[in-house]
């Protein structure tokens, strides 16, 4: 009788095990400063009865060479045009699924509490309004943030006064921890950012034309094996997921 029970019990795992193999949700690569508007969209996905996606959030820079050295992953979510153009460049897109849907704004956030605003202008002293401390960026090379908020310190005319004060971060969420603990007293990060904290406040906006049009696009990765993907890809184009991510302060299409 007891084998009988184990071999039954063995064939309903044989049964189940393949089921939950294919109910992992597809896993997407998402720029760090969507982690609170893409877990909402996730869940609302999910609630629809499908798989939650599996979410990895880092800067765009570091997924972008992770997705083109292979890693397995079905969807990629940038914050700027050029890291999913660097993917599409090496044929790692699936074709026909590259769609921008998303916008931001750039600001320089301070601790909350305290007071005052900047106006960024041209020729704003904000090397001098640091004095002896730093200024938190993301990485000002690669990632988006950053990339963002030098052409904009550029744009100013006061980037080669402002460069030797900065502190670089992995990814802009980095760059707002660094202003959260106090360590630097500005940083520049997206208003999505400094909305998601109760932490930091905007200290100033930078005018829209001092920068490149903050754009996210999305795509499937065409190594991309997981039957949900393309579905939850045009979730994220839809109506629906639009409201969500308005809700965060980001633009939609």
């Amino acid at each position: 009788m007891l084998q009988w029970i184990g071999a039954l019990l063995a064939s309903l795992f044989l049964i189940v095990a393949p089921a939950q193999a294919h109910a992992r949700g597809p896993l997407v690569l998402a720029a760090a400063s969507l982690q609170e508007s893409m877990n909402a969209a996730a869940d609302a996905w999910a609630r629809h009865g499908h798989p939650r996606p599996v979410l990895s959030f880092a800067g765009s820079s570091s997924l972008a060479r992770q997705a083109a050295a292979g890693a397995p992953a079905d969807l990629f979510v940038s914050a700027d045009e050029g890291w999913m153009d660097y993917l599409q460049k090496r044929g790692r897109l699936a074709p026909g699924t590259r769609a921008t849907f998303l916008g931001n704004q750039l600001v320089l956030i301070a601790r909350a509490g305290t007071h005052g605003s900047i106006a960024l202008r041209k020729g704003v002293d904000l090397a001098g309004i640091l004095g002896r401390n730093r200024l938190a960026m993301a990485s000002y090379n690669s990632v988006p943030a950053g990339k963002y908020g030098k052409a904009a310190l550029i744009n100013l005319g006061i980037w080669d006064r402002v460069r030797p004060k900065v502190a670089q971060a992995d990814n802009v969420r980095a760059a707002l921890a660094l202003v959260e603990r106090g360590a630097t007293p500005f940083g520049i990060v997206y208003a999505t950012d400094a909305a998601a904290s109760e932490q930091v406040r905007v200290a100033g906006i930078f005018p829209p034309s001092s920068h490149a049009p903050i754009r996210y696009p999305v795509a499937r990765l065409k190594a991309s094996t997981n039957p949900d993907a393309e579905g939850f890809r045009r979730f994220l184009l839809s109506k629906e997921a639009a409201a969500i991510f308005r809700r965060f302060g980001f633009t939609t299409r």
